[in-house]
């Protein structure tokens, strides 16, 4: 389905989880533990998944792991799934080589944050898109978060970038909803809501949906706010969405990297997630118990 505040479809789906890369105990990559997760994901209401994103520990994994981890997901949950695999690197050619790596293990599309650390200036950056964009095949989501990278994606810089015709979406972690409508209403970029807090409050004024870690735990029920805003019942929708808050606060936005949440809260579930790979570490305890507690209040309903 489209959301009816927009015309076209979106391109990976409207629900897409940034799932977690499962590893074993030792810490090597469980390709097994990914494909059960992935399938489990889809089955319970992901259109498409999206891999090696931070979520997945991209900086901790080899471009060898990235390249094992598309091949065995899409194995796992076949063709028509959409993929989007995580390339976005500090260095421009590495990242063009990750683009093609990815499309050639069988990967929909591509997730470009813009280069950490380095801090390119606005004219710098949108050439850095451009270059990925012309790599491949794939089309591009591009990923602003600046609380993460230094550098914001500008406004007037994805309003340029999207006359690229394989740069078609946007992972929005700006916290700045005027400069996303300004773009929604300027471009055809589909947005996705990169913080599960705002994936009601964009989807309203015209994303094509969100991009979740919270989604590892709950798939089913984050899809529900999506399905009953489509439906016309917006109390509904509201209800769930404020419902979820909770869960997001403590495994978003309480000290932990959601990563580290996601992981702990699969575990404890019995579902693939395993170790998380340094300097990331293992939530303690007491998390894990407020973790537990929370999802399960969600759950119950």
């Amino acid at each position: 389905m489209t959301n009816p505040a927009t015309s076209a479809p979106p391109p990976f789906g409207r629900a897409l989880c940034a799932m977690v890369t499962p590893f074993t105990e030792a810490g090597a990559l469980d390709l097994p533990g990914a494909q059960l997760l992935a399938v489990r994901l889809v089955s319970e209401g992901c259109d498409g998944l999206v891999l090696s994103g931070t979520t997945g520990e991209s900086p901790t994994t080899s471009d060898a792991e990235k390249a094992a981890l598309v091949t065995a997901v899409r194995e796992a949950v076949g063709d028509g799934v959409p993929l989007v695999s995580g390339v976005g690197t500090s260095d421009t050619r590495h990242t063009v080589e990750l683009a093609r790596q990815a499309e050639q293990a069988g990967a929909d599309g591509v997730l470009v944050v813009s280069p950490y650390y380095s801090r390119p200036p606005q004219d710098a950056l949108e050439a850095h898109f451009r270059e990925v964009a012309d790599a491949s095949g794939l089309p591009l989501v591009l990923y602003d978060i600046p609380g993460r990278t230094g550098t914001r994606i500008e406004p007037e810089t994805l309003i340029r970038l999207a006359e690229h015709p394989r740069i078609v979406a946007v992972k929005d972690c700006s916290y700045d909803f005027l400069g996303t409508q300004k773009v929604l209403g300027r471009t055809d970029l589909a947005y996705y809501a990169g913080c599960d807090e705002h994936i009601l409050a964009l989807y309203a004024v015209g994303a094509a949906g969100y991009v979740s870690t919270v989604a590892n735990v709950v798939p089913a029920q984050l899809r529900a706010i999506l399905d009953a805003f489509e439906a016309g019942d917006t109390p509904v929708s509201a209800r769930l969405q404020q419902r979820a808050t909770p869960l997001i606060e403590l495994m978003m936005a309480a000290g932990l990297p959601g990563t580290v949440t996601a992981k702990a809260l699969l575990n404890s579930l019995g579902l693939p997630g395993g170790s998380v790979r340094a300097p990331l570490r293992a939530a303690g305890r007491d998390a894990v118990d407020g973790l537990v507690a929370a999802y399960e209040g969600f759950v119950a309903g």
